[in-house]
């Protein structure tokens, strides 16, 4: 019951800033132009409560899934009405134009700020996610192995598109399960293509691609268990695991070898506070394997910037995951992308509860997440959407005239369908991410 609590009250706070922040642009520059607002609602349909205050009515509706703010005007489709000075039809197409960009420019504008406080009060991020990427560990069986990848190998290019850092990789390959890829890979000095066909990652609920190879990921001890192999023999936390035995090691190297050496002593090279240190230490065998009693992650690092630096990093930030979503959209159209990576409102509201328990920090990065990808996504030409009455005002503006009611009336109508087809998908789409054999669960056989 908690659970379900928390995630009730989790998704409540994050959905009612995102609407908020989304309507408020739509009702400040009305305001500022002079169209009146009716209607201020989070959510749809029949009123629940509210207040009136002069000629808005701020209310909550049944349904949650969203808001709207609806302009004197706005869905009347008479013809030949005639139109009050604060009508919305009654201003110029350039100050309807700005009501309707507003709402999603200010999504932008808030995921541009909370990544600007982020990057102000620090961000703790795996090392290796922004060095270049040069494969450190492959996987026995996984398809690096099985496409003669080695170890070393820099990855240049993901199916003609450039990658710099190990993050972008990972971006790439995740958004590509089971599809077949081409890396260019740069090995002492020549370069060369390499197909992939990637896989399904296991023990997901997301159908991430998964490729078998990974980053040099040093080792970092988070957390040394009392009376262990790794207390006696002198590891703490925060040391930085370098190289074991003389031999470079990276992490999946390292959890591989510390497990086949049991009752061995392995010699440590260990950075401790940036000085180098060697220990000795014998894992104890428990049951086939070795372990020597730490919690090993991968070396982070914190990432703090002043202010206007803070605020540049966040503009780069949000660029680089505009263009994700935009180009995870254009894969999805032409069948490159799995709809399991897509989300809906049920694994927004998980996700929020995860976010939630993890700390007011973490929350803020995932109510930026989502406030740019509600701003980037409602700017497409979608009739429902503000992109869908953006596109019929550009597209007046082109020809020096504004559509007829009727064109108006069947473009709301198209968008409406398109809208409860988006929506039942999206719904179902979760539903069926939740069963254990997916869409098989659905079939009688």
């Amino acid at each position: 019951m908690g659970t379900i609590l928390g995630t009730i009250l989790a998704f409540a706070i994050v959905f009612g800033i995102l609407v908020f922040i989304h309507e408020f642009g739509h009702f400040f520059v009305a305001k500022l132009v002079g169209i009146r607002v009716e209607v201020f609602s989070f959510g749809y349909g029949k009123r629940l409560l509210g207040i009136k205050k002069g000629a808005t009515d701020y209310r909550v509706s049944a349904f949650p899934l969203g808001g709207y703010v609806k302009f004197l005007g706005e869905g009347v489709f008479e013809p030949g009405r005639e139109l009050a000075a604060d009508d919305f039809m009654a201003q110029k197409r350039w100050e309807r134009f700005l009501v309707m960009v507003m709402g999603s420019a200010m999504n932008i504008l808030l995921a541009v700020f909370l990544f600007s406080v982020i990057n102000m009060a620090g961000v703790t991020v795996p090392e290796y996610q922004d060095q270049k990427p040069v494969i450190g560990w492959i996987e026995p069986g996984s398809p690096a192995e099985k496409s003669l990848l080695q170890i070393d190998d820099e990855i240049l290019r993901i199916n003609g598109r450039e990658v710099r850092t190990w993050s972008e990789v990972e971006l790439a390959v995740e958004s590509k399960p089971e599809r077949l890829i081409t890396l260019d890979i740069k090995r002492e000095e020549k370069i060369f293509p390499i197909q992939l066909m990637t896989e399904t990652e296991k023990m997901m609920k997301y159908e991430m691609g998964y490729a078998g190879f990974r980053a040099k990921i040093l080792t970092q001890v988070a957390m040394v268990k009392p009376d262990s192999p790794a207390e006696k023999g002198g590891l703490k936390a925060g040391d930085i695991i370098l190289a074991i035995n003389g031999q470079p090691i990276y992490f999946y190297k390292f959890v591989e070898t510390i497990g086949k050496n049991p009752d061995k002593e392995l010699e440590f090279s260990v950075e401790r506070e940036g000085k180098p240190l060697t220990l000795r230490i014998t894992p104890r065998k428990e049951g086939k394997v070795g372990k020597i009693g730490i919690s090993p992650v991968a070396k982070s690092v914190v990432k703090k910037f002043g202010f206007f630096r803070a605020i540049d990093q966040s503009v780069k930030e949000n660029i680089k995951m505009a263009f994700l979503i935009i180009n995870y959209l254009k894969e999805l159209f032409k069948g490159e992308a799995s709809t399991r990576q897509m989300g809906g409102p049920l694994e927004i509201a998980s996700l929020s509860f995860v976010f939630f328990q993890m700390g007011f920090m973490a929350m803020m990065s995932w109510i930026a997440i989502l406030s740019l990808q509600l701003g980037v996504i409602n700017l497409f030409p979608i009739p429902v959407f503000d992109g869908g009455q953006i596109f019929v005002l550009l597209l007046e503006g082109i020809f020096r005239r504004d559509f007829t009611p009727k064109v108006r009336q069947i473009w709301m109508q198209i968008g409406f369908v398109i809208f409860i087809f988006l929506l039942g998908f999206l719904i179902l789409n979760d539903i069926v991410k939740r069963m254990p054999n997916g869409w098989r669960s659905l079939v009688p056989f």
